[in-house]
């Protein structure tokens, strides 16, 4: 006979992260910088971070809901990067 062990851990941690979802749903909040500043644009994606951080706060012991902070978080970041070098372009062109 099979024996299959850890569902309800699993069935705990896909609830929680279907949960933490929910709060990362929606607008997670303003974040301003000057595309031609460095500093500025590496505080805004920490500010983005810090934002998923305390909506996931609670689940921060599971490991989908980390993996998909993460995962949110890199996404995040790249759009940051993406907007500040088009807005340094078009600075550029005019």
């Amino acid at each position: 006979m099979l024996k299959i062990t850890g569902l309800d851990k699993l069935q705990k941690e896909l609830k929680q992260a279907e949960q933490a979802l929910n709060e990362l749903d929606g607008e997670l909040g303003v974040v301003n910088f000057d595309p031609h500043e460095p500093v500025s644009i590496e505080a805004a994606i920490q500010s983005v971070n810090r934002m998923i951080d305390n909506r996931v706060e609670p689940y921060v012991d599971n490991p989908i809901v980390e993996s998909l902070a993460e995962q949110m978080k890199e996404r995040y970041r790249e759009n940051i990067l993406q907007k500040a070098a088009e807005a340094r372009l078009q600075s550029d062109e005019d």
